[in-house]
């Protein structure tokens, strides 16, 4: 009888503590304030019906409210990975990729979804995957059945025959061409209609050649300047922005004076290029933490040799470009490419952004309130303030001294919601 009431008193209190509806008051040893850089001691935050009502020292308990005291912890708000594919698993490198159905990469979205949410990150933007499994994934969190990250999501990502977005792995009797590909402007224009129709929030593009692809090179283009004039003008005239996959010099450039809103990888970028990010506000994202899984494991779970040369070729110099682009002020916004490697490591790159010059708080604002204006929620994600969702996560010590203190994220709230709490444990 004690056990059975013991366990009735312990459901409860999780009934209690993952309804967001419910008064929930956070008391925080440290408060990390994105925009100044600065703790704020002893900070508390008051949330309800998912959103933060409140955030300041001082503030009084309202009567009934549940609190959650983490006197050791640094809160923060929940971090954003712009650039995931929460679908794919490198488990499902080359060849092994044409085993996996869209139903099966959905299940195993499922999972990684979870994976990414326990690891901090609240928020992600996945830029690509098979038969809008993404769009599946998205709403079933959005609808409570799921646990997972808010999800921006993109559908199949657009691009060229033959290019990085096609499908390249069969042999020619097969006559197999990848459903997202669009050759000119007017057939591209069409696929952008068609992934909006169907429920993509934003749209993806190949604008060069890539690593994981067979028979291409990251620097060649593909995508036209014309072509790609054509995809930002719908995609904009829909009120969707457009991500495109640039490693190649010209492609960056094209891509950037097409009107695109944000280059993923952007690894041969030069001058003009950082020049022209600049003038027309365009985020890079640099996922520079990859390259070392990519040479370390990669063979083993099947990526191509062709595919691991490539990465031996381009990756240093990705890293180094990403320097060049910090020290040219060009805006920068966090993405991983996450399903290259395992989902839930994606704090790791933050040590790779910071070996290569970028400060702990700047690192941490690039996957906060720049990832946030890029996804175009400034207001909602990426910030602790009232009104905000009540998306936040905690660490203990100080982030700006040891950005790996990301790496090991004790606390997350994602809309009120406690779905990992260490210290209570």
């Amino acid at each position: 009888m004690r056990i059975s009431l013991a366990l009735l008193c312990l459901a409860s209190s999780l009934t209690f503590a993952a309804t967001p509806d419910n008064p929930t008051v956070l008391r925080c040893g440290h408060l990390l304030d994105i925009q100044s850089g600065k703790l704020i001691d002893g900070a508390v935050i008051l949330t309800a019906g998912g959103k933060i009502q409140d955030v300041g020292t001082g503030l009084a308990i309202p009567s009934g409210a549940q609190v959650i005291n983490l006197p050791e912890a640094t809160c923060l708000p929940g971090l954003i990975d712009a650039h995931v594919h929460l679908t794919g698993d490198p488990t499902a490198s080359g060849y092994k990729s044409l085993g996996i159905s869209v139903p099966r990469s959905t299940v195993t979205g499922v999972k990684n979804a979870r994976l990414t949410l326990l690891a901090g990150f609240t928020s992600v933007r996945n830029v690509g995957a098979e038969g809008y499994s993404d769009v599946a994934l998205r709403d079933g969190i959005e609808a409570g059945d799921i646990d997972g990250p808010r999800m921006l999501v993109s559908g199949p990502a657009l691009g060229i025959t033959g290019g990085h977005c096609d499908e390249n792995l069969l042999a020619p009797e097969f006559h197999y061409t990848a459903p997202n590909v669009a050759d000119g402007p007017w057939a591209a224009r069409a696929k952008v209609r068609e992934v909006v129709k169907y429920g993509a929030d934003l749209i993806k593009i190949c604008a060069s050649g890539g690593v994981l692809s067979k028979g291409d090179q990251p620097g060649t283009p593909q995508y036209t300047l014309e072509e790609m004039q054509a995809i930002a003008e719908e995609a904009h005239k829909l009120g969707r922005k457009v991500a495109a996959h640039a490693h190649g010099t010209q492609s960056i450039k094209d891509a950037i004076r097409a009107g695109i809103d944000s280059i993923e990888h952007a690894s041969l970028i030069d001058d003009e290029g950082i020049a022209l990010a600049k003038q027309h506000g365009t985020f890079l994202v640099f996922d520079v933490y990859n390259d070392d899984f990519i040479l370390q494991e990669g063979a083993k779970y099947g990526m191509l040799p062709e595919s691991i040369e490539k990465e031996r070729k381009i990756g240093k110099l990705q890293r180094e470009n990403f320097r060049h682009a910090l020290l040219g002020g060009a805006r920068m916004a966090f993405g991983t490419d996450a399903g290259v490697y395992p989902h839930g490591d994606n704090a790791k790159q933050f040590a790779i952004m910071t070996e290569y010059g970028m400060q702990p708080i700047d690192a941490i604002r690039a996957a906060t309130g720049n990832a946030a204006e890029l996804l175009g929620r400034s207001k909602e994600i990426g910030i602790v303030a009232k009104d905000a969702f009540a998306d936040i996560i905690a660490v203990q010590g100080d982030p700006r001294d040891n950005v790996k203190l990301l790496e090991n994220v004790k606390f997350v709230m994602k809309g009120g919601r406690v779905y990992k709490n260490a210290w209570a444990q």
